[in-house]
């Protein structure tokens, strides 16, 4: 299928042109997206159209089939993170072990594994990311349920996954349990609308909007946009509520 095809570049393009050209009276009408939908994704297109509006009954098995159905017809990169956001998650990992929620093909978990003790999760995992990647220990799990005790990993990293679970504060309260020292959370920057080519549920178009949703509550943070996506710092060790200048934070 065509959406298939298009790198995160081409994707990040077509959204802004869908979401910040076209008027938000057309932009929600479904016989405007049903049209390119239908075009980049071809027959599966209503399973994209109707998402939102079935998602909250979905149970977890059924979503789990949800998404390896329109596996052929989504993008299979190597990872939908862009590079500066990867460079700055590298750069502020911090201790010795670290985990990733969400970890997809592994691309991520791989480049951590290089310098720490990294675990890898995720509710579906391919079973030859053992073999490609063993430097990583993969563990299949739900975020909301992390197979792990309080604090046993120093830096915890979520990328592009929150998006897509319906209990946002159940997710983000798990990975705040684990993290001993600091949190990392990546999100695409998308404005909410009730047709898009993704299988999202919440949407942050500002950096204030991911801060609001997470509510850092004492905890020292900081939130900027990289590319098409929302960076999110936090430091579990330190007190004051302020935000942290993240070009000083290693």
């Amino acid at each position: 299928m065509v959406w298939r095809r298009l790198s995160r570049d081409l994707t990040t393009r077509v959204h802004f042109l869908f979401d910040e050209l076209l008027p938000p009276i057309l932009r929600d009408q479904k016989w405007v997206m049903s049209v390119p939908l239908r075009l980049f994704f071809g027959q599966k297109a209503r399973l994209f159209i109707d998402f939102k509006e079935q998602a909250a009954r979905m149970s977890e098995m059924t979503t789990v089939r949800l998404y390896r159905e329109v596996q052929d017809v989504v993008p299979q990169r190597e990872t939908d993170l862009n590079a500066g956001c990867v460079e700055a998650i590298l750069a502020h990992l911090s201790g010795r072990t670290a985990l990733e929620v969400g970890c997809g093909r592994g691309y991520l978990a791989q480049r951590m594994g290089d310098r720490h003790d990294v675990t890898a999760l995720d509710i579906v995992l391919d079973p030859r990311l053992l073999e490609q990647i063993p430097q990583v220990r993969f563990v299949a799990g739900n975020i909301l349920r992390l197979p792990f005790p309080d604090g046993q990993f120093d830096t915890v990293v979520c990328a592009h996954t929150l998006e897509h679970v319906l209990d946002l504060c159940g997710a983000v309260c798990e990975l705040r349990r684990v993290a001993r020292q600091r949190l990392i959370i990546v999100v695409p920057r998308q404005r909410p609308y009730r047709y898009t080519f993704d299988l999202h549920l919440h949407f942050f178009p500002y950096p204030g909007s991911l801060v609001t949703a997470l509510n850092p509550g004492y905890h020292s943070y900081a939130c900027r946009a990289i590319g098409g996506d929302l960076f999110y710092f936090e430091d579990r060790s330190a007190q004051p509520r302020v935000p942290v200048d993240l070009e000083r934070v290693g």
